[in-house]
């Protein structure tokens, strides 16, 4: 195979690797044994996520059938980092190289220019992705700063000017920029910030002052077909991942520029003809149970502890009060957790039905990083309730349905109650729909990600919340748990991905 029939791909703000993933694991339509895109270059801040990335940089050095055995024993702690990279020092070598731990906006300009030039070696025929940090433009990040005099000067506003700083530069033939939805509601200055994007991506160089180069990009949906213009309305751009087969209702703004001397308009991707649920992806995985918060920690007092649930009020008076079915629930599960035998760690490995292929390892012998944290009896208790109300109801419960005695100590709890407001502070991921979004909060606590599993009465395990978000069951992720949920959240799914850039793919072999 031509060597420039392998299309180069430049990742800004990478992440762990979401969105670069996705185009370095499409399988070349020519020859199956070879990949379409290989990632020249990947840029993240985070030391934990870009050892993240350096890891999987490793692993696509090289071709899908010739993966040493080394990768599989330092997934399953046979040996170390440092002993794998030792064996195997080019691809080692490589991997550091094209994965750069740099911070755009600090990193000095012309550093930025020349490392990309250098990885590109001159090809023309490339796509640079990557979505700028979202921070500022979500909505969860806009309610936090509110009120903060800093918060219109905050930079994170204007770190999209790296990707255009870089479309300036390098003028690729296609490129593929995300975010969050809440990009369309953001104001900055009295202006909405979708409006300045949209016309700066149009014509780069202008941010810069360089209003006589003919440098244009047209802007396209993956969701509408048609050059979009900047007026249109902005929703446009807006991606249901739960559309295309994804477990997960994740509604993110893709914008897929095609330079203005390149006469090919992309197609828009293929909406799937079902839905992938929650059960789907993660209901093969084996069972674990959370371990105890500020407790010496058992299955036994593990089970004790749940077992106190029927002395609560809710439950001893819940035939009177209309919980008939949740008492009944209750006290079965509560009977089967003394018969329940919970998987410790290492757990043999499994791939699910849905999508098997996509996640599937044949190699793999292990399952990485699938341990519940531990929670507060008071939260178990929360947790255990309302999963038997979403398997009684088949939806997750609100704070108003929730009993007294059970709601925590937070001073909008009765607000959430009466008007709404927080009201599904404690939330179950339902087994037959798409899961909620899997966002970087689910690094701090569980509360929204809850098991549907009563028995198992816990939150996600960064390995479910992974499956989620479709990273193959062979993608590790390095530093610790908190950094690994983290990392999860704030990924593009690989498979959504994956399809884009089978769009990119066909333009880039369209091109003269």
């Amino acid at each position: 195979m031509k060597d420039n029939s392998v299309y180069p791909v430049i990742d800004l703000f990478a992440g762990p690797g979401g969105l670069g993933e996705g185009f370095a694991s499409m399988r070349h339509p020519r020859n199956s044994s070879y990949y379409a895109f290989r990632t020249a270059i990947s840029i993240e801040k985070d030391p934990s996520a870009h050892r993240t990335l350096q890891l999987r940089h490793f692993y696509r050095e090289f071709t899908p059938d010739s993966v040493p055995d080394d990768y599989y024993l330092y997934l399953e702690g046979a040996i170390t980092l440092e002993e794998l990279c030792s064996r195997h020092p080019v691809a080692a070598s490589n991997a550091q190289h094209t994965a750069w731990l740099c911070t755009l906006g600090e990193e000095h300009h012309d550093n930025v220019k020349e490392r990309i030039c250098e990885v590109l070696n001159g090809q023309k025929k490339w796509v640079l992705v990557g979505g700028p940090p979202c921070q500022a433009y979500s909505k969860a990040g806009r309610s936090r700063m509110k009120g903060n005099p800093d918060f219109e000067d905050d930079p994170r506003h204007f770190l999209y000017k790296e990707y255009l700083q870089i479309l300036a530069d390098h003028t690729p033939p296609v490129f593929v920029m995300e975010n969050v939805r809440g990009l369309i509601s953001s104001i900055i200055q009295g202006r909405y910030v979708i409006n300045d994007i949209l016309r700066d991506l149009s014509k780069p160089t202008s941010t810069f002052g360089d209003e006589n180069s003919d440098l244009e990009y047209r802007l396209y949906s993956l969701s509408q077909s048609g050059v979009m213009s900047l007026d249109a309305d902005p929703s446009a751009f807006v991606v249901k991942a739960e559309e295309y087969g994804i477990p997960q209702a994740r509604h993110r703004i893709f914008i897929v520029g095609i330079r203005s001397d390149i006469d090919i308009e992309p197609r828009i991707l293929e909406k799937s003809s079902t839905q992938t649920k929650v059960r789907d992806v993660i209901g093969d995985l084996p069972k674990i149970r959370s371990s105890l918060s500020r407790l010496a920690d058992s299955d036994d007092l593990w089970v004790e502890t749940l077992t106190d649930v029927m002395r609560q009020p809710w439950f001893t008076h819940g035939r009177e009060n209309g919980m008939a079915e949740l008492t009944t629930l209750t006290a079965e599960v509560i009977a089967s957790l003394k018969r329940q035998v919970f998987e410790k760690s290492s757990i043999q490995y499994s791939a699910p039905a849905a999508l098997e292929n996509w996640f599937r390892d044949d190699r793999l012998r292990v399952l990485l990083s699938h341990e519940s944290r531990s929670h507060m009896r008071s939260d178990l208790h929360r947790y255990f309730f309302a999963a038997v109300y979403a398997q009684v109801n088949n939806t997750t419960p609100k704070l108003r349905d929730f009993p007294e005695e059970l709601l925590p100590e937070h001073k909008n709890v009765q607000q959430g109650r009466t008007e709404y407001v927080f009201a599904d502070r404690f939330r179950v991921q339902l087994p037959d729909a798409p899961a909620t979004t899997i966002t970087s909060h689910i690094s701090k606590d569980g509360h929204y990600y809850i098991h549907y599993d009563p028995a198992q009465c816990r939150s996600l395990s960064v390995r479910e919340a992974a499956r989620l978000q479709t990273f193959p069951d062979n993608y590790k992720f390095e530093g610790n748990r908190t950094s690994q949920y983290h990392q999860v959240g704030n990924a593009v799914p690989p498979l959504l991905a994956n399809r884009i850039a089978e769009i990119v793919f066909e333009v880039l072999e369209g091109m003269e």
